[in-house]
């Protein structure tokens, strides 16, 4: 048996340009970090020629062109696996948040399938596999900051070239620096899940109409990158209010009543900034407070609304278990 843990994220500025419609004419750019929330991917040899997969479905099938699940499917296809194999999926957090599960459950798929046939993978190759999985094979409207962001770790700069190269440079600055930053942060759970794809479809068809707009967002990563590598945390939140009124601006549906009156009731409360994580419209609100702040922002928060306590993660998706 192979287990795989493979993080989850929290993206700070420059969403949106992580997608081709915008890197390929002008690269982007987006500052990232993993957190301790995790997808678990276990691959174990079945006892017959069978497939079984099991996430929130149940799949046994005799091939790899019967399986359902699309993501399973082609990390089955990319490794050359075709039968007597089981898989299992298990996460820390409900997908549909905005903390890039399906990334991390594609990268941790294939490093648990490679693991299975004795085949090591950088976090590059494993990141580049599952960018060529969601977004050239299965057409998804997404970028590729969740990809790469799982498979390295750590807090990030990351930059999308022209040439759909991606530089991973690790944001350099002091611990203390990074442990500040983390004290200022909450990440609040809406009680809402949506699906990405649908928004981010409506946000790429505004996308060449506010070329302006995104290249404001990429222009914010690297104001954050250099306010944080200064020691420079407070300028944080004014920042992440000034992307996530930036953001709300590309397409409907990014927010809505409950996330406009959670962040307002967060502002008044002591919040600086903040902004809903991934393609909005539900999941997690990242918001900016000084320390002495955080209890009555939780206090404010409307019905529905709770804090999930997290840490940052330095290490991207790892095999954390292999039997003998």
């Amino acid at each position: 048996m192979i287990i795989s843990r493979t993080p989850f994220r929290v993206s700070f500025a420059g969403g949106g340009t992580d997608l081709a419609d915008f890197y390929r004419s002008s690269s982007g750019a987006v500052v990232s970090t993993a957190i301790d929330k995790y997808m678990y991917i276990t691959v174990n040899r079945y006892f017959d020629d069978s497939i079984i997969l099991k996430y929130s479905k149940t799949e046994l099938v005799k091939s790899v062109d019967e399986v359902q699940h699309p993501l399973l499917r082609e990390c089955l296809r990319k490794t050359g696996i075709k039968r007597g194999i089981e898989i299992t999926s298990m996460a820390d957090v409900v997908g549909g948040t905005g903390l890039g599960s399906s990334s991390a459950f594609t990268v941790g798929v294939l490093h648990a399938l490679y693991a299975h046939l004795g085949q090591f993978k950088t976090p590059e190759q494993l990141a580049r596999e599952a960018c060529e999985i969601e977004i050239e094979r299965l057409k998804e409207p997404i970028g590729k900051q969740d990809q790469y962001i799982s498979a390295y770790g750590g807090f990030q700069f990351l930059e999308f070239m022209p040439d759909e190269t991606v530089r991973v440079d690790p944001l350099i600055c002091p611990v203390r620096t990074i442990d500040n930053l983390h004290e200022h942060l909450m990440l609040l759970y809406s009680g809402v899940t949506r699906k990405a794809g649908p928004l981010l479809r409506r946000a790429k068809a505004n996308f060449k109409k506010n070329d302006d707009v995104l290249k404001l967002l990429r222009a914010q990563a690297n104001r954050l990158r250099a306010s944080l590598q200064k020691g420079d945390v407070a300028s944080a939140g004014p920042l992440l209010h000034e992307a996530w009124e930036a953001k709300k601006s590309l397409a409907g549906g990014i927010t809505s009543p409950h996330i406009d009156d959670a962040y307002d009731a967060a502002r008044r409360a002591g919040a600086i900034g903040g902004k809903v994580l991934g393609a909005g419209g539900g999941g997690f609100l990242l918001v900016f407070v000084p320390p002495a702040k955080r209890a009555a922002v939780a206090k404010r928060l409307p019905s529905g609304w709770r804090e999930m306590p997290f840490r940052f993660e330095s290490e991207g998706s790892k095999i954390i278990y292999v039997s003998k």
